[in-house]
């Protein structure tokens, strides 16, 4: 006895080292040590009284076998949802054996000879704690079977009973347990009885998968090797900021920024940061703007001269200097005034010049709308004029004599007309600033009776509109 009470001692010791747990999914095994008591009674009852068995429970005085040392000691492992299976050895030593006198109907005490007593049980046992949602409280029942020995005989036995676990820490429970024994064949010596446990119980094994040293039911990684800190979850880079939660897991970052770096520390993270090596503007994704334009140095054409976003970040040129920016100045490379759109005013003299152009070297091929290559140097000086007063529109009007009928005069002087506005088009003049008519001999400006004011009235000439 005294050599298993060293047994027990060490076990103790060896549990205490390594760490004991609660039982559950996560912590499988526990360890049960203690004193057990044997009680004779329930086979002293009268023939067919069955609950007088139970009559008379708690006399430990009377009827209970104690050794005073650790006499019982039980392995059980945790099957999940609340089930664990077990099993239990016990010794004791039987000098209080319950007999009835059926003639004084008085139950009796004796000796039967100090004998000893082994037992070996498996049972099935079922916790509430889970069902009723307690931490410290934890009731089971039981239901199993086992071996006995008392004396030089044996016997197979049923078991049943009740137990409670109270953890005190969540790996150190005090345990009682009563059970009855029930013996499956008559026996003058072994006989059905009561069996109490009074022990310790301690839990064994933690379940962590991970080896972190974080229970797994504690470990909100429990698959992947992490720190306590974060619950048993890695934080790869080691910026204290945990991988499920760091934005940049494998490199090394701020806090603030979910764990990802800031290299120019403009407080954007390098992943979002345009221009990571150049402090900037959150507006800009992290690039600067030197000069306060609105406009990112990257897209700013002019990075050091603040200038408006249409322009790049570049500030409009007024190449002419007339007052009128380019951006707004219809004749940017020619002054003009600001209230003519930096154009200059189109004069009298300028429209003379204009006809002139026509009068005197544009010619087309008789009765055709067909232009003479040798027009084309004075149209482009029309051109050139009309580029020059951007902002003003003007009417090419064609004109005939009166010699043939009228209709085919009109549609002659129309396609005459509508020629030289085409050929100013091609060249670059705004369609939307021309357009053209023809009067056909309705606007004689010399007498068709002669030759020379035929030739005047056959003409083609531009009327200046106004401002566009």
């Amino acid at each position: 006895m005294k050599q298993l009470n060293k047994i027990i001692a060490l076990i103790v010791a060896v549990v205490g080292i390594n760490g004991v747990q609660a039982q559950d999914e996560n912590n499988p095994w526990t360890l049960s040590f203690g004193a057990n008591a044997v009680s004779t009674r329930p086979s002293a009852a009268p023939s067919g009284e069955t609950f007088e068995r139970f009559s008379n429970y708690h006399s430990p005085d009377k009827f209970w076998n104690v050794l005073p040392s650790v006499s019982y000691l039980n392995v059980s492992k945790y099957l999940g949802k609340g089930f664990s299976a077990g099993i239990t050895g016990s010794v004791n030593r039987i000098n209080k054996s319950v007999g009835y006198n059926a003639t004084t109907e008085k139950h009796f005490v004796y000796n039967p000879g100090n004998l000893s007593f082994y037992a070996v049980d498996l049972n099935g046992k079922y916790g509430f704690k889970e069902l009723i949602g307690t931490k410290s409280f934890d009731p089971y029942a039981y239901l199993g079977g086992g071996l006995t020995w008392m004396g030089r005989s044996s016997a197979w036995s049923g078991n049943i009973g009740l137990g409670m676990n109270y953890w005190i820490t969540e790996g150190f429970a005090l345990t009682v347990q009563t059970g009855y024994r029930r013996q499956f064949d008559d026996h003058d010596q072994i006989r059905t009885h009561f069996q109490h446990l009074f022990g310790l119980t301690f839990g064994l094994g933690m379940k962590d998968q991970d080896k972190d040293k974080v229970a797994d039911k504690d470990d909100e990684c429990p698959t992947v090797f992490g720190l306590a800190q974060f619950k048993g979850c890695p934080d790869t880079d080691g910026d204290g900021v945990q991988d499920k939660e760091d934005a940049c897991p494998e490199v090394a970052g701020k806090p603030e920024l979910k764990g990802c770096p800031d290299s120019d520390n403009d407080g954007i993270a390098d992943k979002d940061d345009a221009c990571p090596q150049q402090k900037g503007l959150a507006q800009f994704k992290g690039c600067p703007d030197s000069d306060n334009d609105g406009v990112a140095d990257k897209d700013d054409a002019c990075a050091t001269v603040a200038g408006p976003i249409e322009n790049k970040g570049c500030p409009w040129p007024d190449t002419d200097s007339d007052g009128t920016l380019d951006k707004d100045d219809r004749c940017p490379k020619v002054a003009g005034p600001i209230e003519n759109k930096g154009c200059p005013i189109v004069t009298k003299e300028v429209v003379k010049q204009l006809n002139d152009f026509l009068a005197k070297s544009v010619t087309f091929d008789t009765n055709k709308t067909t232009i003479t290559p040798q027009s084309f140097a004075t149209l482009d000086q029309v051109v050139a004029v009309m580029t020059e007063y951007a902002n003003d529109k003007f009417s090419i009007e064609g004109h005939t004599d009166n010699v043939g009928k009228k209709a085919p005069n009109q549609i002659l002087s129309e396609g005459r007309a509508k020629a030289i506005t085409d050929y100013l088009v091609s060249k670059g003049v705004s369609a939307e600033r021309l357009s053209s008519k023809g009067f056909g001999m309705d606007k004689p400006i010399a007498s068709n009776k002669t030759k020379a004011g035929k030739a005047k009235n056959r003409r083609v000439e531009i009327i200046h509109l106004g401002a566009n």
